[in-house]
């Protein structure tokens, strides 16, 4: 039987659940086993309306048919959502399980029936499309139409596409479905317990060395077990990737999640050369590091050791309370819908065996909101993973008013309210700090998270970089080449300043973005960096600033995200702009060089 991490220990967090009410009132026919029976239909039926004729319908017309368009998306979203946030909760229940491929697989099914109005529109004349661009009424759906021109010379034939859409429930989509599923019930051995993945990860940031030491041996060794399978999980997604790639032509294997994000290769390519230029700033920070907990060595296993008194295990009302005060001193809407979070049950907490590890917000649908999951168990990290997604969930709250074709953002703006978010919250925790031990305990800690989200990450994307080009070189690669792949990134950034435990070079296989959204990771260090140069923006005039700001929120995906970045005077595409955020970092490991010595001092 896996240990429930918080038996010891309670927090309040154990009987947070959500109430899903608001998407459906249960599985039966009054609720989503009503649209499970007649999705099907209707997107028959739209589809026999409209299919053919999008280049000579009249402009009210075809406002008609995106409305009838967007209620269909809205369903599909409702369905998915529904039960993705049912089966993430208890990825062991088998009814959960087969509820999920129903649906995705009815899904798959009735979407299908939609694809034409994509590849209809990505071939009309230029006459016609330029006639919808300019048209009134469809200026709120302007952004949705200019993305359809943009992804034209990757779409392919309707019957192409349709064909690939009806075969990706059974092949991309059943690999993510599996590699979750082992993910999600692997079980880590520690002191006679089995530990969940999110229970390990905990004892990382213990304060004592030779329990950090064991519990790493413990995940390494619980990797271990099913490191084959993810592995031949990886080569498989990688695979679905160069056939999508070379299918529709794009230039690279990130190309097509660039375009996704709204930028330009070279401007990815531009972020990843900034921040690996300075990879010299994580080996100075480990430096500080070691000093500070006193060690001849650093190892893996120290990386993510608390320094400092901060030891407490927060009470989940004690983080609530906090956040919610750190959202409303920045702006009182903000702090408003936070407070809805919590008060009407739209968060999901505790830590159980089967419930998926980590944490998100769930946009959902516009016409409802978002959800926030999250595993909790009282650490400092956990409260600003509580802000974090609270930030995500704050940003769809506000977009929902873009309707369902332009609600969400690229992943590059996506992760902007959440770091601000950790932002305004370490600000309320430094600002309450009253000796230098304190505040130090405060800057590493958020330079923990720093260089977690920037150059980790980015060390992430070179990892997954050259996984997918020696795979294209190679063929499949094997569980020894990966892990050789593994540690040879994660030493570029780590130099020498970290000793790499044995069983280390499995610890790619946990980390699931790379198979349910493969290029995704580059975008947390887009994010942190383009947040920190905002909030040098906020500190010069924050009346100013937290307007714009929530707009920006606001704005979700009916921009590009250069022109929602306009009123902030930030042109993402200049070299020099990632300078910016980066010698933000290199400030706060002075400041916590400062404080080392000025904590020395005070404790003398």
């Amino acid at each position: 039987m896996t240990t429930d991490p918080t038996k010891a220990s309670q927090t309040g967090a154990e009987n947070i659940e959500w109430d899903l009410t608001d998407l459906y009132t249960g599985i039966d026919e009054a609720g989503l086993g009503g649209d499970l029976a007649s999705i099907e239909k209707r997107a028959q039926s739209f589809r026999g309306k409209w299919n053919g004729r999008l280049d000579e319908i009249s402009i009210p017309e075809f406002v008609t048919m995106v409305e009838e368009y967007e209620n269909l998306v809205e369903t599909f979203d409702r369905m998915g959502s529904y039960t993705n946030l049912l089966w993430s909760t208890d990825s062991e229940n088998t009814e959960f399980g087969r509820l999920l491929q129903t649906v995705r697989e009815t899904l798959s099914r009735a979407s299908s029936q939609l694809i034409f109005v994509s590849t209809q529109l990505s071939h009309l004349p230029e006459k016609r499309f330029s006639e919808l661009l300019s048209a009134p009424e469809l200026l709120s759906r302007r952004h949705w139409l200019e993305r359809v021109l943009e992804f034209k010379p990757f779409t392919l034939s309707e019957d192409v596409e349709r064909a690939l859409s009806a075969k990706s429930i059974t092949s991309r989509s059943s690999w993510v479905r599996l590699h979750d599923e082992v993910a999600n019930s692997q079980v880590f051995r520690f002191n006679g317990q089995e530990l969940t993945l999110a229970a390990i990860s905990k004892l990382s940031y213990e304060k004592d060395r030779e329990t950090r030491k064991a519990a790493t041996e413990a995940l390494s060794a619980g990797l271990a077990e099913e490191a084959k399978t993810h592995a031949f999980v990886f080569n498989t997604v990688i695979a679905d990737c160069e056939t999508n790639q070379r299918l529709r032509g794009f230039p690279s294997w990130i190309s097509s999640r660039n375009l996704e994000n709204e930028v330009s290769d070279e401007s990815v390519q531009t972020l990843i050369n900034a921040v690996v230029d300075r990879y010299d700033l994580v080996r100075r920070y480990y430096s500080v590091k070691q000093r500070l907990l006193g060690l001849d060595e650093f190892h893996d296993y120290d990386r993510n050791a608390v320094v400092g008194s901060e030891t407490t295990t927060w009470t989940w009302e004690a983080a609530r309370d906090l956040v919610i005060d750190a959202y409303s001193s920045f702006d009182p809407r903000a702090g408003e819908i936070a407070t809805m979070f919590f008060e009407k049950n739209w968060i999901h907490a505790p830590v159980r065996k089967g419930k998926r590890s980590g944490a998100y917000s769930a946009g959902t649908i516009a016409s409802v909101h978002p959800y926030v999951f999250v595993n909790f168990t009282g650490t400092a990290r956990d409260v600003q993973t509580l802000a974090h997604e609270l930030g995500h969930g704050i940003h769809q709250y506000l977009s929902r008013q873009q309707g369902p074709l332009l609600m969400d953002t690229p992943l590059t703006i996506a992760e902007t309210a959440s770091v601000f978010g950790e932002m305004i919250t370490f600000k309320k925790l430094y600002e309450g700090a009253t000796t230098d031990t304190e505040r130090l305990s405060l800057v590493m800690s958020k330079l923990d998270g720093m260089i977690a989200t920037v150059f980790r990450q980015i060390a992430l994307n070179r990892f997954e970089e050259a996984m997918h080009t020696t795979r294209h070189e190679q063929g499949e690669l094997s569980l020894a080449q990966i892990n050789e792949i593994w540690v040879r990134t994660q030493r570029d950034q780590f130099g020498d300043s970290i000793i790499l435990s044995p069983g280390y070079e499995m610890w790619w296989s946990y980390i699931s973005h790379f198979i349910h959204t493969p290029g995704y990771v580059y975008a947390y260090a887009f994010g942190e960096l383009l947040v920190l140069a905002l909030y040098e923006i906020f500190k010069k005039d924050p009346e100013d600033f937290t307007p714009k700001y929530m707009q920006l929120l606001a704005n979700g995906g009916s921009k590009c995200p250069k022109d929602l970045l306009t009123p902030f005077g930030i042109d993402i595409n200049d070299p020099t702009f990632w300078s910016t955020g980066l010698n933000f970092i290199e400030r706060f490991i002075s400041e916590a060089e400062r404080l080392s010595e000025a904590s020395i001092a005070e404790q003398a």
